[in-house]
């Protein structure tokens, strides 16, 4: 497996089994295409002195570059933090791409105080894969504490910092949760400080990451850094069955892709007429069963009537003003449209060279063979058969009942030759001379 940036195939992958954790850039984490990395920049430019890390899950944070150190996107760096010692992180990014995202982010310079202390030693990274080794331990060993109290949260998620000195428990609760005994009892097993973090359903699904039911990554653990709210309106609107278990994502709540072609279907509703979902007729009420929204198609039927009628929008809103007027016309079906021509089939513009066109063309051989093979197998009551006529006659021999009965008596006779045969071999198998040694 390649790199994907050469086509030698022996390069290593960047990325792993983390889940969008192991901050190598290889899982597409909320990352940022640096499009100025290979441009050459003046020369009497001043490198961008803020510079972006990122920390495990979807966590990023801005740090200042006092020291002008010579860092480039990937490096492992020692940060400084708010309640003391210190933390790595990864680089995610550098130079003016940096200041777009403090604009995009709405993050004043002013408030970028935290700064870069070094470049990661191996001491450093020694020491920080011992931390994120303990995680998955602590995490349980918390689950059985608050497990313990009776508390109504669920510990989704652990970090360490890169000293061993502090951890941060990301938990998720319906309401307000009095953990100061569960503070104490954790402080007490682990002996680190500890900081709780409540987060939502849809943070908490950022930061595990997964696979939607499209097959695809999670929107929020990839790209998606704003979450919009989601209602049940959306689904009306683009003509979705309200089912819950089709509806949720992997959080729980409504799915944040029912908001990607909202605005399109919107507009595309403006020229759908309103409250058509009936129409009175000579024939009877016509009801409502079906909208196609980008094709301007309305289906309608009356009671009782299996057949749909499909209808333009323009017929629809002509025939509601006749009702409005009190005029009813005669019968819906006057008005169809034929939406179930038989398309004239095109011819190809090109040569069927290879003549694979059909992919069953495989399978139409086989029950052919069959066929063929059951035609020349003879009936079992072939001899019962009446003779098919031939043009060249054909001879039979009839036998008298005096030859059938000789030839009954010769075959009865070959049993009691055999055995004769078999006596003189043995007779003069005993007359040799045996061999003198």
């Amino acid at each position: 497996m390649g790199c994907g940036s050469c086509s030698t195939g022996s390069c290593a992958p960047a990325g792993c089994k983390s889940n969008g954790s192991c901050l190598t850039g290889g899982c597409n984490k909320l990352d940022v295409y640096d499009w100025l990395a290979h441009m050459d920049m003046p020369s009497n430019y001043k490198p961008f002195h803020v510079v972006e890390v990122k920390f495990k899950g979807s966590r990023k944070e801005f740090y200042l570059n006092h020291e002008n150190l010579y860092i480039e996107a990937g490096e492992l760096v020692a940060v400084e933090t708010a309640m003391g010692g210190y933390d790595i992180g990864h680089i995610s990014l550098t130079g003016e791409l940096v200041r777009m995202q403090l604009k995009k982010r709405r993050v004043n310079m002013e408030d970028v105080t935290k700064k870069i202390y070094r470049k990661a030693t191996s001491t450093d990274i020694d020491k920080w894969q011992q931390a994120k080794g303990m995680e998955f331990e602590t995490m349980h060993k918390a689950r059985v504490l608050a497990k313990k109290l009776g508390l109504a949260m669920k510990l989704s998620d652990v970090d360490y910092q890169g000293d061993k000195t502090k951890a941060t428990f990301y938990y998720t609760a319906e309401g307000r949760v009095d953990f100061r005994e569960l503070i104490k009892r954790m402080a007490e097993t682990f002996r680190i400080r500890i900081e709780m973090r409540q987060v939502g359903m849809r943070q908490e699904a950022s930061r595990l990451g997964g696979i939607g039911s499209c097959g695809r990554e999670l929107c929020c653990s990839t790209w998606l850094t704003d979450f919009k709210t989601v209602s049940t309106s959306a689904a009306r609107y683009q003509n979705l069955s309200l089912n819950t278990l089709k509806l949720a994502g992997q959080c729980g709540k409504l799915k944040c892709c029912l908001n990607y072609e909202l605005d399109t279907y919107m507009d595309a509703l403006k020229d759908i007429p309103d409250h058509a979902d009936r129409l009175e007729t000579e024939k009877g009420i016509a009801k409502l069963q079906k909208t196609d929204i980008f094709k301007k198609l309305m289906w309608f039927s009356y009671a009782n009537a299996e057949e749909w009628i499909p209808l333009q929008i323009d017929r629809v809103k002509y025939v509601q003003q006749l009702n409005k007027k009190g005029i009813k016309p005669p019968d819906l079906k006057e008005e169809v449209l034929e939406v179930n021509k038989t398309p004239i089939a095109k011819a190809p513009d090109y040569e069927n060279v290879v003549g694979q066109d059909s992919l069953t063309r495989l399978d139409d051989k086989t029950p052919r063979k069959r066929a063929s093979q059951k035609r020349n197998k003879k009936p079992k009551n072939a001899s019962t058969a009446p003779a098919l006529a031939s043009p060249h006659p054909v001879q039979t021999i009839v036998k008298s009942p005096e030859s059938k009965q000789a030839e009954v008596a010769s075959t009865d006779d070959i049993p009691s030759r055999n055995r004769n045969n078999n006596r003189r071999k043995n007779r003069s198998n005993k007359n040799r001379p045996k061999p003198t040694v």
